[in-house]
């Protein structure tokens, strides 16, 4: 029987490693840091100069800590991390603050209705195909741009009724990208009680160069609604504009909007761009996956346009995206904050200490998944596994503040794994091994080439 194919990720020394050691490994990738232990442990502690930090990997405690929603807010450091770019947000905020903000904004995730938003993505999926028709296939492909650009097109499109061009999506692609550089050196120097004042303020730039691609179109929608009444078009950011305060009934103001918009389109096209560029390279790796993948969608679809009716019969392609959030989630560690006093396990945990929950280590725990480290799909039809698909899987979190966006994703990465392997037989370039690195998301260090062949 052929050995399932072991993505790479980093190898985990045997001991902890040193303070120092573990400042200038995290200063790169938090994933890095990681020992062996860390992977089956119960409850993890480490102790920096700036912030006591517990690990929760025991599945009963995963599940106290992510169904206790605000009883466990988001910890003030992802708050402070994130706040340039995403403001005080449905995704940040806490307690009574965030159950209005909610309120408010699930009205505008009808929009995100599959079979709403369905022609969207597949028209998104075409001009992604379009693109690399006229490529030189010659030459390997660097994917990870293409999907940043493609997830931000379809989100694009759901936010705004508008396509994304190639200048403003190589903007965001490379404005992300510095801005996840800039935050994480923040937070490291954060956690070990240095000053971050440099990196804080560094960061201000390229989320405002993020900000100022969808600024003239909600100024223009807002400014429209709230002087003369216009509503252009039925879509997220006109239901975010309408939206009123459950009690007091007053809308958002104009920042707050941007706010959640910035936050839809952050947690709408990073993530999913994220799950695409993992998923077409364990492909292109596992040939017989591959194949076996465009059977299926050759079989259900043929040459026609995908439906959200043919996505729902694709197990293959449904079992390549969970699998692939399972290897790669792509926010690695879920950080709360300890609200007050209390024992979890044999430790006693203070008031304002960060409690993490780690989709990376959970998912990854030998102990919930045989050959953690393995890309095998076909676990997922294993009925062995199917309690650990409910326990040890939740890269979408889970409870109440369960990502409201986990159908669109999976209906959008499907889309573009179909869409690719109809399309393409898909390959990587000898000597080629990507590196994994967690950030603020988990993506390829140097890039994602891979060689597109027609079909």
């Amino acid at each position: 029987m052929k050995q399932p194919f072991t993505p790479p990720y980093p190898e985990p020394p045997k001991n902890k490693r040193t303070r120092i050691k573990r400042f200038l490994t995290g200063w790169h990738s938090w994933i890095h840091v990681l020992f062996e232990k860390s992977y089956t442990m119960k409850m993890g502690e480490i102790r920096m100069p700036g912030q006591i930090m517990y690990i929760a990997n025991e599945l009963p405690l995963v599940d106290k800590i992510l169904r206790g929603g605000t009883a466990y807010p988001k910890h003030r450091e992802l708050v402070r991390n994130l706040s340039p770019l995403i403001g005080n947000s449905v995704f940040s905020a806490n307690g009574e603050d965030w159950e209005n903000q909610r309120a408010m904004v699930n009205p505008a995730f009808a929009h995100t209705a599959l079979t709403k938003s369905m022609p969207l993505m597949v028209a998104a999926a075409d001009d992604l195909l379009a693109w690399i028709d006229a490529a030189d296939k010659a030459k390997p492909v660097d994917i990870d741009p293409l999907m940043t650009h493609v997830a931000a097109d379809i989100i694009f499109r759901t936010l705004f009724s508008q396509a994304l061009d190639a200048e403003r999506s190589l903007i965001i692609h490379n404005a992300f990208g510095k801005f996840q550089r800039l935050a994480h050196s923040a937070s490291m120097l954060r956690l070990y009680g240095l000053p971050a004042r440099w990196f804080e303020k560094r960061s201000q730039r390229p989320a405002e160069d993020i900000h100022a691609v969808f600024r003239p179109v909600v100024r223009a929608r807002y400014d429209g609604f709230h002087d003369a009444g216009e509503a252009p078009h039925r879509d997220i950011l006109q239901s975010l504009i309408e939206a009123k305060h459950p009690e007091t009934g007053e809308p958002f103001t104009f920042q707050q909007v941007m706010d959640q918009v910035s936050t839809i389109f952050l947690a709408g096209h990073e993530t999913s761009a994220s799950t695409m560029t993992w998923a077409l390279y364990m492909l292109a790796e596992c040939a017989h996956i591959q194949d076996r993948v465009r059977a299926e969608v050759s079989s259900l679809a043929g040459d026609a346009p995908l439906t959200a009716a043919m996505l729902k019969e694709m197990g293959a392609v449904r079992n390549v995206f969970r699998e692939t959030l399972r290897l790669y989630p792509p926010v690695a560690f879920f950080p709360r904050e300890v609200p007050c006093p209390m024992d979890m396990r044999d430790k006693h945990l203070e008031e304002g200490a960060m409690l993490v929950v780690a989709p990376w280590l959970t998912q990854r725990n030998k102990d919930n998944w045989a050959c953690p480290h393995a890309f095998d799909p076909d676990r997922f039809d294993d009925p062995a596994n199917a309690e650990m698909t409910k326990q040890a899987w939740f890269p979408f979190g889970r409870g109440p503040r369960v990502c409201v966006g986990a159908g669109f994703a999976q209906q959008e990465v499907m889309t573009v794994i179909a869409s690719a392997v109809r399309r393409y037989r898909l390959s990587v370039p000898p000597g080629f091994k990507p590196e994994p690195i967690s950030r603020l998301t988990i993506r390829p260090r140097t890039g994602m080439t891979l060689m597109f062949e027609a079909v």
